[in-house]
């Protein structure tokens, strides 16, 4: 099979298609960060980079599978919501001009949760409607997200993974690398963030697909209140995003009191990407990178579908 990854990242594309057993004959990778690019060559390194995706001709390439997730940060409800007049966002339609050139048999594009009109617009161009899916079904983490493709696939079994489940070591236990501080823990106060959970009682008899349970709410920490919050091993983790440093990063409970923020491991294991897989960079770049990537097992589990 021969690929073409758009905005590649880290390769967790190849990644997934590995992981789904897929053959790759050739695997060419459009990518512009060199970090990404860097950590890419460590794990995959017959992949052929191919730069800029604004300077990508496909006319002449044979493409079975064409692949990737556009810049979203115009799209997401957690920005400014600029849609296509994000810079970033409009190279979506670089997506539908290297499709157009290449006629790939199989495609695929991921995407957040965004406005319908333009959740439409990106329908109308590839012509399929999307089918969202949460990461909380196969990984601790969640993550709903959105997949235009016409690849034909059912929708993943619920794995019931916790994040307590992924951690590198006990909560009481001390990470070197995680950032660290307390917090004040609710008295009697039920909150959950996406679905009505409570953070007390007993764990094993609690619904918990999807839900992330906030147990208390950081010291010390100025501005929007979603950078105090701390939560629970019990349930699943906020979505893992790139933006690291200022406080923003996920806060998961320690202990009664204090706080820590994930390690690469465990962001790389949010994304069910094998343990180290980011090794190589900094710390802060390996968040950037997994925050912008793919949940592997999703993608593959997409993948299985173009075997039958």
């Amino acid at each position: 099979m021969n690929v073409l990854s758009l905005f590649d990242g880290c390769s967790c594309g190849m990644a997934a298609l590995d992981h789904a057993g897929i053959k790759v004959d050739n695997y060419w990778a459009s990518e512009v960060d060199k970090y990404a690019i860097q950590i890419s060559k460590k794990n995959w390194p017959h992949i052929q980079h191919i730069g800029d995706v604004c300077g990508v001709d496909a006319t002449a390439m044979d493409v079975d599978l064409l692949i990737g997730g556009s810049p979203c940060q115009g799209f997401s409800f957690a920005g400014k919501q600029l849609n296509f007049d994000d810079p970033r966002s409009r190279l979506f339609f670089e997506y539908v001009r290297i499709k157009t050139e290449c006629n790939p048999k199989w495609f695929l594009l991921e995407n957040v949760k965004m406005r319908q009109e333009s959740q439409d617009i990106i329908s109308e161009a590839l012509g399929v409607e999307p089918v969202e899916i949460n990461s909380a079904l196969v990984s601790a983490q969640n993550r709903k997200r959105l997949y235009w493709t016409n690849i034909p696939f059912d929708m993943p079994e619920d794995k019931g993974i916790l994040l307590k489940d992924i951690l590198e070591c006990e909560t009481s236990e001390y990470v070197k690398v995680s950032k660290r501080g307390q917090y004040k823990k609710f008295q009697d106060k039920a909150s959950c963030l996406s679905g009505g959970a409570h953070s007390g009682g007993n764990h094993s008899d609690m619904d918990l697909i999807g839900r992330c349970i906030q147990v208390s709410e950081a010291i010390g920490i100025k501005g929007h209140e979603h950078m105090r919050r701390v939560y629970s091993v019990y349930g699943k983790s906020p979505t893992v995003t790139a933006i690291c440093g200022g406080n923003q990063e996920r806060k998961i409970a320690v202990n009664d009191y204090e706080w820590r923020r994930y390690t690469p491991i465990e962001c790389e294991r949010l994304q069910t990407l094998p343990d180290n897989y980011t090794e190589g960079v900094s710390n802060t770049q390996r968040y950037k990178m997994l925050g912008n990537g793919w949940t592997r097992d999703i993608i593959a589990h997409i993948f299985k579908g173009m075997k039958q």
